[in-house]
This record gives structure tokens, C-alpha cells and sequence, in this order.
């Protein structure tokens, strides 16, 4: 559905993914607000479509950075464009085993794994983060498998930092909600000869729990003080005004 006030649709619609959307037009905390077609958020590009990657150009999508495991990435290829700049940053270097599955029914452990992430990741996340700091990055597109979890710690760290109020952070977080049915059907037709093995994994990406992501920021508060806090933690600190200056906006 189109943004109200701009018409900018939040949600692209792309044959190749399912959850590839627009982090503009949120309110932040000191009346300006995030800007549209600047930063996007997305499950895995690599099966884009020709159609799909002539839409990102036209939106001028300049810089992928990839948040997906090195395991990911040798099986699953990575987005190769002429003129876009790639850059892989693993958030986090396991995946949930089958083991795990049934536990992301829990909010609280969904949430604990997002702040091991963090923890986890802090070099990729201090690295993203001054990316999104230097102006050539932009337009640009973080993604990983699903475009869920690891893609949604780091939206929400953007956002916190933008200043957007922690309900929208969840909001958006809650966004994936539809996609990740769509997603999951997907990989049932495309894995139907491992029907079995799908289905093991489907809770994990049918999770799209709100107290998961308010349990994240909770802990972003409780470890760091703030989002901020946590900027300065990983080592980027320096990269917190640049970025909003550069994602942020007049909200006129």
C-alpha cells in the first residue's frame, strides 16, 4: 500500500524475492523522518528476475551488502551487477539447526539469538554501519536469506539510531509477516523433493513474533544504554551523525 502523504509504495514488488521494502517515510523522535528510496531492507536477490533487476536499477540501487553466512553465499551465489557495489558482512556465521526449530515459537529465545547476533557480529555491524555513513553507498540494499531476522536486528539498529520510536521499530519488524508465508511456500515448490526437510524449518521462518523484536531492543537498553550506546560498543560511534544526515529529512 502506498505511503498516504508521498505515495511511495513501502513494499517492491519483485518476481525474485518476497520481502524487499523501503525503511523511508518513518517519524523520528526529533520531528524528521527517514527518506524515502535511500534504504532498503530484503530477503536473499539471487534469483532476481530480468524484470526484477531492471526495476533496482531505476530505483539506483548503487550498494548490496550482504549480511548471509560464507555458507550461504558458496551455495547459494551472491548478487553480481555491473555498477553496484557488493559487500559481504555476516551478521552471524551459524544458522539455526533442525534442532532449534520448535524453540522459535519463543519470543524470549528469538529475541536472545538477536542480541547473540549483535554480539556476535559487531565488526560486520561497525563495518555496515560506516558504510551507511559515506554518501556513495547510497541508494543501497542489506539483505539475508529471508530477509527476516538478521535483516531485522540491523533495521532496527538503523532505525533506533535514526531516532524512530521502538513501536515503529516493531511495526516494521511485523512487516515480514505475509512475506514470510509467501517465502515459505516458495521453498516448498522449490524443495519438494525435501518436503520433509521444509517443513522442519518452517517455524523458523513463520516467526515474525513482536515481543521478539521489542525483547531485542529491551536488551539493546539493558546491555548499552541505547542504540547509541551500542554504535559506540562496536566501534562506530563516528558514523552515527553522517548517517543521519544522510537518511534523515525535513518532514515537510
Amino acid at each position: 500500500m502506498p505511503d498516504a502523504a508521498t505515495g511511495v509504495s513501502r513494499h517492491v514488488e519483485l518476481a525474485g524475492c518476497c520481502n524487499f521494502r523501503d525503511l523511508g517515510g518513518y517519524a523520528a523522535r526529533d520531528g524528521r523522518r527517514s527518506r524515502w528510496r535511500r534504504l532498503f531492507r530484503s530477503d536473499g536477490l539471487t534469483q532476481l528476475t530480468g524484470d526484477d533487476l531492471a526495476i533496482l536499477a531505476r530505483l539506483g540501487i548503487t550498494s548490496v551488502i550482504d549480511l548471509r553466512t560464507p555458507l550461504e553465499v558458496r551455495t547459494r551465489g551472491r548478487f553480481d551487477q555491473p555498477g553496484v557495489a557488493y559487500y559481504h558482512l555476516p551478521l552471524s556465521d551459524s544458522l539455526p539447526g533442525a534442532e532449534q526449530a520448535p524453540a522459535w515459537h519463543d519470543a524470549a529465545f528469538v529475541a536472545a539469538r538477536y542480541r547473540r547476533m549483535v554480539a556476535e557480529g559487531a565488526s560486520a555491524l561497525r563495518q555496515v554501519l560506516h558504510l551507511l555513513a559515506d554518501p556513495a553507498t547510497y541508494p543501497a540494499v542489506f539483505h539475508c536469506s529471508v530477509g527476516k531476522d538478521r535483516t531485522g536486528v540491523l533495521a532496527a539498529v538503523v532505525l533506533g539510531l535514526l531516532g524512530v520510536p521502538d513501536e515503529v521499530i516493531v511495526w516494521d519488524f511485523t512487516l515480514s509477516r505475509r512475506p514470510m508465508h509467501e517465502l515459505a511456500d516458495r521453498l516448498r515448490r522449490q524443495y519438494a523433493d525435501n518436503a520433509d526437510v521444509v517443513e522442519q524449518f518452517v517455524p523458523v521462518v513463520l516467526a515474525v513474533e513482536p515481543a521478539a523484536m521489542s525483547g531485542f531492543i529491551a536488551g539493546v537498553y539493558e546491555e548499552y544504554g541505547s542504540f547509541e550506546g551500542l554504535a559506540g560498543a562496536v566501534g562506530a560511534a563516528s558514523a552515527v551523525e553522517p548517517m543521519r544526515r544522510l537518511l534523515l529529512e525535513d518532514a515537510g
